[in-house]
């Protein structure tokens, strides 16, 4: 089945209104609230999102300039998500909004515009085109998440999750590389509730290892939003339980995850 850049973008818009529907109204005290993420405000997880987005613009028209900030990252260190937040922590909200709306801007129009399968350089593997997008929405989605657990806002899912679960799926291997172990070879069947009540699915029928549940609770876990205990997700097989354990759909070292909040 051909993709859509078209659709990706239009989705990710989508993502990006409902994001922004949380900011507009914030305070300066509300943007400055911790969020689940240790040691990160409100402030921080936009900061986050704009300048990734912009980095993003950057692998698509400017690869080679990519590569060599990339290089010069690597050289100090590495990319380093808290010391990206602490840079631009004394910027007020109405500020790291505008900047937002900008790159976001920018992005959709650069992503609209590219052949789907168009390599593009990441920190890590090169991506399609079409992947790259796929990961800013869940990059949004994720980091949104954040800001809602901070407002203690609910938010009603939509079938927009399908892109950050079919992203969980895939990032199986990664999660194991990025953990510094070897991915099994067992497979592993996903079957997921979408919000519209469809069912989404991954992997063989017959795979002895399964994981099924709400795409919510499922994506919640792949991006490390909540602990596998505190979700209504069935794991079935070691295998399962084992990629459960470390899942990561996002790029980058290990991720800290939450910590089991659920008793019993």
């Amino acid at each position: 089945m051909s993709i859509s850049m078209d659709a990706l973008a239009d989705d990710l818009s989508a993502e990006t209104a409902d994001l922004r529907a949380m900011l507009v109204a914030l305070t300066d005290a509300d943007w400055r609230r911790e969020t689940p993420a240790v040691g990160w405000h409100i402030g921080d997880q936009v900061s986050h999102l704009a300048y990734f987005d912009d980095a993003a613009v950057q692998a698509a028209t400017d690869p080679d300039g990519f590569l060599a900030e990339l290089a010069r990252l690597d050289a100090a260190g590495g990319v380093n998500p808290d010391s990206i937040a602490a840079r631009y922590r004394d910027v007020p909200g109405v500020g790291l909004l505008a900047w937002l709306d900008e790159a976001r801007g920018c992005l959709l129009g650069v992503y609209r515009a590219l052949d789907p399968a168009a390599r593009v350089p990441w920190f890590g593997p090169s991506m399609s085109a079409a992947s790259a997008l796929t990961a800013r929405l869940m990059e949004t989605w994720a980091h949104g998440q954040d800001i809602a657990d901070a407002l203690g806002v609910d938010r009603v899912p939509s079938d927009r999750l399908r892109h950050v679960a079919h992203l969980g799926v895939h990032a199986r291997a990664f999660s194991y590389t990025a953990n510094g172990r070897r991915a099994p070879e067992l497979p592993v069947r996903v079957e997921l509730i979408a919000p519209s009540g469809v069912i989404w699915s991954w992997g063989p029928e017959d795979a002895a290892d399964r994981v099924s549940g709400p795409a919510l609770d499922f994506c919640w876990v792949v991006t490390q939003r909540r602990h596998r205990d505190d979700t209504a997700l069935a794991i079935r097989g070691p295998a399962a339980g084992e990629w459960m354990a470390i899942a990561q759909a996002f790029a980058g070292p290990p991720g800290q995850g939450r910590k089991k909040e659920r008793l019993g």
